[in-house]
């Protein structure tokens, strides 16, 4: 089989530690890794929920004891909105001292096309958790995902000014299917670490005003898709394709399709 794609039943009954379980991202693929049959625990700060244990990134408490007999750990938390180096680096550096060495089969970190080709501080902090994981000695695979489609319906949403939907200009992306992620996910978590950088991404590359002008027929018909240049290293690295994953397995959902959904 290819690598990545090992039958999930290859590791069955593991016990698997997720953290962001309760994320966009995280909660699907606790349900995917419950379904191949794993005992699957979800770590948060408070330790609520069905198989919820306590353990916290930001301070490093009660992490040894919710890792203790982990076999696989999914990695996903993360924080997008400011505290990034934070909870994302020196989060990652505690995960990495708190997990049971003499246990783990695998850790699969999940983190985002780009975050090495893109100048924008959230993506250096996932790019420099990933650096974390490498030096660290542990079976690890770095997962990298292309942007989910209900987040960008989220930042069009977002974007809109009344009547217009400003949009960059010549930016590309390659939306994934969050369910068919979560999938990917559980399977590269089944199988064999990769000790390097995988991705996947979605079906079809489409620029912004493409998707748009898509979710702009889909949810809103009033408003008018302006596609506007904008200026500088952040958006040439957009352009220039640079969110765009250069291999690794391809979801089937098109950003089409999940909007008729």
């Amino acid at each position: 089989m290819r690598r990545g794609r090992t039958d999930p039943a290859r590791l069955r009954g593991m016990d698997v530690l997720v953290t962001g379980g309760t994320g966009r991202l995280g909660r699907v693929v606790v349900g995917r890794l419950q379904g191949a049959g794993h005992r699957v625990r979800q770590m948060s700060r408070r330790g609520t929920g069905p198989g919820g244990v306590r353990g916290d990134l930001a301070t490093g408490r009660d992490l040894s004891p919710a890792l203790a007999g982990a076999e696989v750990v999914v990695h996903a938390a993360s924080d997008a909105r400011g505290n990034y180096w934070e909870a994302d680096v020196a989060g990652t550096r505690r995960l990495v001292q708190a997990v049971d060495r003499g246990r783990l089969r695998h850790l699969v970190y999940v983190s985002i096309v780009g975050v090495d080709r893109i100048p924008f501080g959230y993506y250096h902090a996932k790019y420099a958790a990933e650096q974390v994981l490498l030096a660290s000695g542990l079976p690890v695979t770095l997962l990298r995902v292309t942007q989910f489609h209900d987040f960008v319906d989220e930042l069009l949403r977002t974007a809109r000014r009344g009547p217009v939907l400003p949009v960059p200009m010549g930016w590309r992306a390659q939306p994934v299917d969050v369910g068919e992620a979560a999938t990917h996910v559980a399977e590269v978590a089944a199988g064999p670490p990769a000790g390097d950088v995988v991705e996947f991404g979605g079906p079809e590359e489409l620029t912004a005003a493409d998707m748009a002008r898509a979710w702009a027929a889909a949810r809103e018909p009033g408003a008018r898709v302006v596609a506007t240049p904008v200026p500088g290293r952040l958006s040439a690295a957009f352009r220039d394709g640079a969110a765009l994953p250069t291999g690794g397995a391809r979801g089937r959902r098109t950003y089409a399709e999940h909007l008729r959904g």
